[in-house]
């Protein structure tokens, strides 16, 4: 809180003389909240509070103004409404459940890698060329001013026209249509009133359901002019996936990707998260295989033609170390560092592999002159 002198604290019954203002009141402009201590402010947080939850991004509020943030970013509420998805829209088993979970997932967790081929492998080429779709419109729209709202609004309006389903809503519950994480968010960032400004770089990882089958991918742009290191982060994020991308054909094993992406992230002097990992896709939004991004994992399996799932290696510039906010969602460096991410859809071949998550034609030119 600042000081200021001259006024008298808002508490309710108090009246005694405040030099205290509230740091949310200052950031969006609201006048006259002045508080005598630190005492007074928390007694009537739970009602002042509602005096910064107006739909102008510039009244937004940080829901959580106790909690020990690693990093400068903090979330901007409130969050507007759920967006609808029309009836004749096809949806995922969670999508419709109070809790959020897939009955599916649940039950075949443990479940051998599945095998796609055929008609089925075809929907599958079809929904993720959809998903890139759907990534580049977001990626058209970034730029210092935008909230990451807006980017869910634009996220979930491309992926309705395409007549599907944006997977991550209502999955365990999470509120939106995309995930977007700013500087140290590692992943699963809630779009919220935050604008975006010059110097962020910011992940959109979008995942879409179409004809019974997921895809999900990710990208980290950057906003305006970025630090040095910022860029080197995103270069070098970037190639520790095509790095893990190279090594995959028939007969390779699957805890093998995460040596080559430490070694190409410690190389450059980052690191590697440990604790999210890339995954098989399709039927569900999450299966078999696991992919831990870093070495001497004890991921299980051997790569077969039809198996399909994605590379995500998460990269820090500092710590390896993650923290999680109070939404129970974002996770963030522990060290407040920034962190990058990239993600593609691979299918194992006969010989070799596929992207199924690649740039198209038609795709922006890419911030990373030798990016897919």
């Amino acid at each position: 809180m600042s000081a200021v002198e001259g006024h008298t604290c808002i508490s309710e019954d108090c009246g005694k003389p405040a030099k205290l203002q509230c740091p949310t009141c200052v950031k969006v402009g609201v006048e006259g909240s002045y508080f005598c201590s630190q005492d007074c402010f928390r007694g009537s947080w739970s009602a002042h509070k509602l005096v910064h939850n107006v739909s102008d991004p510039k009244g937004s509020f940080d829901p959580f103004p106790q909690y020990p943030y690693t990093g400068d970013l903090r979330p901007a509420y409130p969050l507007s409404p759920r967006r609808e998805v029309p009836a004749d829209i096809q949806v995922p088993d969670y999508a419709l459940r109070a809790d959020g979970v897939s009955k599916l997932e649940q039950t075949y967790r443990n479940a051998q890698i599945a095998v796609m081929e055929g008609a089925e492998l075809e929907k599958m080429r079809h929904v993720c060329r959809l998903g890139r779709e759907v990534l580049d419109a977001a990626a058209r729209v970034i730029r210092p001013g935008i909230t990451t709202d807006e980017i869910d609004r634009v996220v979930h309006e491309a992926t309705i026209e395409r007549g599907a389903y944006p997977s991550p809503l209502n999955y365990f519950g999470f509120p939106k249509s995309v995930c977007t994480s700013i500087n140290e968010v590692i992943c699963h960032g809630i779009p919220d009133q935050r604008k975006l400004v010059e110097g962020d770089i910011v992940n959109v990882d979008i995942s879409l359901y179409k004809d019974g089958l997921h895809t999900d991918m990710n990208k980290t742009y950057f906003v305006g002019k970025v630090s040095n290191e910022s860029r080197l982060l995103v270069k070098t994020t970037r190639e520790c996936l095509q790095k893990a991308i190279d090594l995959v054909k028939p007969g390779a094993r699957y805890r093998d990707l995460g040596a080559a992406i430490e070694a190409h992230a410690k190389k450059n002097g980052f690191s590697v998260v440990r604790t999210y990992c890339g995954h098989g896709v399709g039927t569900m939004f999450h299966s078999a295989p696991n992919i831990p991004h870093y070495a001497m994992n004890k991921a299980i399996g051997v790569m077969k033609p039809g198996h399909v799932f994605t590379i995500e290696p998460m990269i820090n510039a500092g710590s390896h170390e993650d923290r999680m906010w109070r939404d129970n969602w974002t996770a963030v460096t522990a060290d407040g560092r920034r962190s990058a991410q990239f993600e593609h859809v691979i299918l194992v071949t006969e010989d070799g592999h596929e992207v199924l998550s690649r740039r198209l034609p038609t795709s922006p030119a890419s911030q990373l002159a030798d990016a897919k």
